[in-house]
């Protein structure tokens, strides 16, 4: 590549010189190709260790005067190839014109200019690339990475850094790279050289440790193997980079979706140095995740900046230290100390954003006021005119919105749970009467409990008025906090919720601290038009929301009714309709059916997507992963802080099976629903800490009896007995039997716990739990949750292919890896098909996983038996459509597994009969048989029947199969009809089962070959004999019996016209045997074609081999063939440019049978279909593929290095 000139004052320190003339010299650097000996070894070792750029650049070209003692380095080049190319350009175009300046000076100067002109007009071109965003040095780690482990230039670098790696006791220095899809490492130090490259997608734990022997280092475990890295600069820098590009790894094995760079960030004002485009946008990504999860916002929102400030409390008359964050929707605060206080301001709440006078007690203050005459004063802020900027930019991009909080969306929870109906017109109802969800439907405006409450009399008794004080309590923290979005967040807020919220108030907080009311407000209408598009269609969720329905919390009087179940069918069916990646899972329904008795069906659906979305990550796709992670995560919580206990439970199995209910209904299914409502009012505000929190303590209750169990029934009777007697005596309403209660049975009832002291005693015991904890080891569990679902799935494959295949599991499973590991490559390198389209979670693990034809002919060329030279890449192509059933342009591991153990594990019959399948359509596409589909048309003018073989195998093999059962049951038909007998049903499902019954191949099914299809065939035998010891009699014999089956086919082409039109036989045919040369001589030109083709692009020494091969090949096939007047006819045949068409004989054919008995008259033929071969040198060629690759190119920059001296 060209480079900015840069001065050298030793031009000769490091580098050898190979080429000069007066004003240019190309240098290689020293030890570079040819070893260079100690010499070569010390400054290989130098350029990694200080990361010289010469390590990717060996080649440089430098600008030399004779006056002068600076050189300048003008090109640079990571090949002989790409520095020749430069070198030939400058001696083309610059040296004669250079050469009749008179002063050194004007050389140089002009040759400076034309080298940054150049550089310029490459620089235009590439405008708007992505590497233009980084840095020159970036850029050139991000090639050395490429060259250095043979990476495509879809893979970008993320960052690099400077490190040790272990390598059994000793640690090798160099550098590690870490790109979007693979950790890489390089050290070379004295000639000893180490490479490692390892997928993300193979990574099964990160940690993060300091010990004695690996002081600060970083440990990658994959499934076979540990790596470890130490001697950071900044350690914890580097393991986020990785926790980070592992989590996305893992998200590709999930969604099976490439990682996309974020192309709307905002550029930054300067270069940084040595950080790229990629790091900054998984730096912000960490951050928008941080700030979405801290503040409940939806997943678009995007921080576009912090900044510390303090927050004037009028409640408390007092200033709180905290942040102050914006983004494109929100202005939110947080204190430093936790639970202090935490606010949130709408843009679209917005009214004034002003600045308030400075102070020496306020100093730049900035008030801002909503539309519900709320105001908040920050102070303290270093740049407060840019903030205020900012936030004005923001407020132009907000809709304004005609809601406010003081309009019926802010109060909508408050305006139900009081019992007041919301302002909706009646004309309306009649307006959207035909939709299946209209604001004139109950549950449009009412939870379902104040459907059924609104006619009960008022109570009167204690617990009655509990709950009103509770209400009096809430409506007082309004008044002095705020209600709706706007409201601050104190430590008084959270007691107000562990002790309880009042049934009235209950859908409005839910919404509030859940983050559902904001999404709710921006997307008006939305749930409407969802149930009108979701209501009637079909779909496997569909079937499983119906069957659930009438399980959803059936002894609650709510769903004992259509309007309960209906409101249920319409949120469940919607959210469906919505995310089909998550569509329906058990468990949801239960949830849901919660949130409709205290919510309108609207805020329900916000309130589900909420929790599926956001709060329970991935809980409720198809393998239920976030459950299965935060499972691993309270087995570790157990192990922390109540060790005695989880190695007991451990040794029963109890955790995983108890721990997964809990989490996937928030304890609703095995806990009283008036005490489990409790839970989940926790839950909205604090997260799933609080779960993990009253799991922990229902097991600390339970430590001594949960000890002395001794099997793992016994311990789940103890749970379910005391989970079953949590009560709340708080509550209003009348106790809803617990269909677990009601069904265990037992001796003594246990004492009642108080769900309040449970929830007390796990605040006490456990509270000192932290989000960041919790979310640092689900990353941990994540790991290994994706993982054991992987290798299940793997297991599961090869358990099914056992009986479908000959290859051993060892080898199925290295197979699978393979197949995977090609799917997921095109995933993030580009394909002609998209992830999705190839990934379908819905199908069985067998045809889960897809390749398309470039995919499936790498796969082919490298674990193929029959290796066919230029011709592999046709074949593949060929088995490629004879696999691809359902004609969709992809291959399933099934399928594949089909073709390559028919190749493998075969008899001589299923090998060669595959062999010819694959010369037949729809293998054989239409370009390969052109001349075939012209015979087609050309027997369709005459005799329409015969050419049903040759234009559709497939109608020729019904049409035997129909005529051939009318034969056999002609007589049962027949006397059927004299019965006149009417069949049952039975009769029926035994056709119907019959059709349905997969009929096995025979060889007499096989179509016919014509004379095109059967050169073809030859040309592919050919190839696949080039590497063969036995390669010329392997010829001789291909040439006899292709000799053997022309003249069977000019047989049976007179018998077939002998029979049919006598008076059409053409001359050449009523010609005797010995006058067959036609057809012989075609087929001799046609090998002669096929082992020619191939050999054009190949190098001279490889040419000469192959014309000694043609030569004596042409003898054998000569004398076998005994066409002493072959030569006259190839003239005509290959000499013109007629095509082959004109020439062949389209009344020639043979079947699969004549094959077969000609090549069992050659033991040559017989004994290469009959060896037996291992894939298992093939399997471990295709894995090292990379290292031998590195070192193939190594190789050969060190022969063109020879070559050139």
């Amino acid at each position: 590549m060209w480079i900015h000139p840069e001065e050298v004052l030793l031009a000769g320190a490091l580098w050898v010189s190979e080429r000069a003339n007066p004003f240019f010299v190309l240098q290689r650097r020293r030890g570079h190709g040819r070893g260079g000996g100690l010499s070569g070894l010390l400054v290989g070792t130098l350029d990694v260790v200080l990361d010289s750029s010469a390590r990717v650049a060996p080649y440089r070209i430098l600008l030399q005067t004779a006056d002068s003692q600076v050189y300048w380095n003008i090109a640079c080049g990571s090949s002989r190839k790409e520095i020749t190319e430069h070198w030939d350009w400058l001696e083309a175009n610059l040296l004669q014109t250079i050469s009749i300046f008179d002063n050194d000076e004007d050389v140089i100067t002009f040759v400076k200019g034309k080298i940054s002109g150049i550089i310029a007009e490459e620089n235009r071109e590439k405008q708007g690339e992505e590497q233009e965003e980084d840095c020159g040095k970036f850029r050139e780690a991000e090639l050395k990475m490429r060259r250095l482990f043979r990476m495509p230039d879809e893979e970008k670098l993320v960052n690099y850094y400077s490190c040790s790696y272990w390598k059994g006791r000793v640690p090798r220095q160099g550098w590690l790279y870490l790109s979007v899809n693979h950790l890489c490492f390089y050290s070379f130090l004295l000639g000893k050289e180490v490479s490692l490259v390892v997928q993300w997608t193979e990574v099964t734990q990160l940690e993060k440790n300091a010990t004695l022997v690996f002081p600060g280092s970083i440990c990658v475990s994959t499934r076979h193997t540990e790596h470890f890295f130490s001697m950071f600069l900044n350690i914890s820098d580097t393991f986020k980079l990785m926790e980070q590009l592992a989590n996305i790894a893992m998200r590709q094995l999930l969604d099976n979706e490439a990682f996309a760079a974020d192309r709307s960030l905002p550029k930054p004002c300067k270069t940084l140095k040595n950080v790229s485009a990629l790091k900054r946008d998984l730096d912000a990504r960490a951050k928008n995740e941080q700030y979405r999860s801290m503040f409940r916002l939806t997943q678009d929102e995007r921080l576009d900046g912090h900044t510390d400030c303090t927050l004037w409390m009028p409640f408390a008359k007092m200033h709180v230290v905290g942040q102050l964050f914006i983004s494109n929707n929100y202005i939110c605060f947080n204190s430093r100390e936790d639970d202090l206080c935490q606010l949130i301001i709408p843009l679209r709440e917005v009214s004034i954003v002003e600045k308030a006078d400075s102070s020496s007690v306020l100093p730049c203050p900035v008030s801002i006021s909503t539309k519900n005459k709320m105001n908040f004063l920050f102070a303290n802020l270093k740049d407060r005119d840019f903030l205020v900027q900012r936030i004005s930019d923001f407020l132009q991009r907000t809709p304004d919105s005609s809601w406010g909080d003081t309009s019926p969306l802010s109060l909508i929870g408050h305006s139900a749970s009081s019992g007041v109906p919301s302002s909706l017109s009646a004309g309306s109802e009649s307006v959207h009467r035909g939709r299946h969800y209209h604001p004139g439907l109950p549950t449009a405006s009412w939870g379902l409990l104040q459907l059924y409450h609104q006619d009960a009399q008022e109570d009167l008794g204690p617990k009655a008025m509990k709950e009103k004080m509770k209400e009096e309590a809430w409506n007082i923290h309004f008044s002095e906090f705020g209600r709706g979005v706007c409201m601050y967040r104190t430590s008084r807020t959270r007691e107000l919720i562990l002790n309880g919220i009042p049934e009235r108030l209950r859908g409005e907080l839910w919404l509030l601290f859940s983050g559902a009311q904001n999404e709710m407000a921006t997307h008006p209408g939305y749930y409407g038009d969802l149930v009108e598009q979701a209501m009637g269609l079909c779909s496997l969720a569909t079937e499983e929301i119906e069957r659930d329905l009438h399980r959803s919390m059936p002894e609650h009087r709510a769903f004992q009714n259509e309007t309960g179940i209906a409101a249920l069918r319409r949120v469940l069916t919607a959210y469906a309709h919505r995310n089909p990646g998550i569509g329906y899972c058990q468990a949801m329904n239960i949830v849901t059916s919660v949130l409709l008795l205290y919510c309108t069906e609207e805020e329900a659906f916000w309130l589900l997507v909420a929790l599926c979305e956001r709060m329970l990550p991935d809980y409720y796709n198809t393998r239920v992963v976030g459950a299965l992670v935060d499972q691993g995560v309270f087995e570790d919580l157990t192990r922390a802080f109540l060790p005695q206990l989880y190695e007991h439970m451990q040794e029963l199995g109890v955790i995983s099976t108890i721990s997964l209910s809990w989490f996937l209904t928030l304890f609703l299914s095995v806990m009283p629903f008036d005490s489990a409502v409790l839970l989940v009012d926790c839950f909205f505000y604090e997260g799933i800490k609080v779960i993990f929190q009253v799991a922990l303590a229902v097991l600390h209750d339970n430590i001594d009896t949960l000890l002395s169990c001794n099997d793992e029934g016994e311990a789940m009777t103890i749970l379910g007995r005391y989970l079953d007697n949590v009560v709340n005596k708080q509550t209003v309403a009348s106790p809803i039997p617990h269909l677990h209660a009601l069904l265990t049975s037992g001796d003594g009832l246990p004492p009642e716990i108080d769900v309040f002291d449970l929830i007390k005693s796990s605040y006490e015991k456990f509270g000192s739990l932290h989000s960041d904890v919790i979310e640092q080891m689900r990353f941990k569990q994540r790991l290994k949750v994706i993982q054991s679902l992987e290798d299940t799935a793997k297991r599961s494959v090869v358990r099914a292919m056992m009986t479908e295949s000959a290859f051993s599991i060892e080898e199925l499973e290295e197979l699978y890896c393979l197949f995977k590991s090609k799917h997921m490559t095109s995933c993030y390198w580009g394909s002609s098909s998209s992830a999705a389209e190839r990934h379908d979670p819905s199908l069985p693990y067998l045809e889960q996983y897809r390749i398309d034809p470039a995919q499936f002919t790498q796969l082919f060329a490298a674990l193929a038996p029959w290796t066919c030279g230029g011709h592999t890449q046709t074949l593949s192509a060929r088995l490629f459509r004879l696999l691809d059933q359902n004609q969709d342009g992809l291959v399933n591991f099934k399928e594949f597994i089909t073709g390559l153990s028919g190749m493998y594990h075969g008899d001589m019959t299923e090998k060669l009969k595959m062999l010819y399948k694959l010369h037949l359509p729809p293998a054989l596409c239409p370009e390969e048989a052109e001349s075939a589909l012209e015979a087609t048309h050309f027997f369709t003018e005459d005799e329409p029947q015969e050419s049903s073989f040759l234009s559709d195998p497939d109608i020729l093999q019904q049409q035997e199969v129909t005529s051939g059962e009318e034969g056999k049951d002609g007589s049962g038909d027949s006397e059927e009809k004299k019965e006149e007998k009417v069949r049952d049903y039975k009769y029926y499902l035994r056709m119907w089962a019959k059709e349905k019954e997969p009929k096995k191949e025979t060889i007499k099914d096989l179509p016919r070959m014509n004379q095109e299809q059967f050169i073809e065939l030859c040309k592919t035998l050919y190839n696949m004999f080039s590497e063969e010891p036995l390669e010329q009699q392997l010829y001789h014999s291909i040439a006899t019996v292709a000799s053997l089956l022309l003249r069977i086919g000019e047989v049976g082409k007179k018998f077939n016209n002998g029979n049919k039109k006598p008076d059409t036989l053409t001359p050449q045919t009523e010609a005797g045997p010995g006058e067959g040369g036609s057809g012989d001589s075609q087929m001799c030109q046609a090998l002669a074609d096929a082992q020619l083709e191939p050999a054009a692009p190949q190098t001279s020494d490889e040419e000469t081999k192959d014309d000694t091969s043609v030569s004596s090949y042409s003898v054998v096939s000569s004398g076998s063939l005994q066409c002493e007047d072959i030569a006259d006819d190839t003239v005509l045949i290959g000499g013109g440019k007629q095509r082959r068409a004109s020439v062949l004989d389209v009344d020639w054919s043979i079947t699969f049978e004549q094959v077969l008995a000609s090549l069992l008259t050659e033991p040559p033929l017989v004994d290469y279909f009959e060896k037996k071969r291992d894939i298992q040198n093939k399997m471990a060629t295709c894995k090292a593929q990379r290292a031998l690759e590195r070192q193939i190119s190594s190789a050969s920059d060190h022969e063109l290095t020879q070559h050139s001296i």
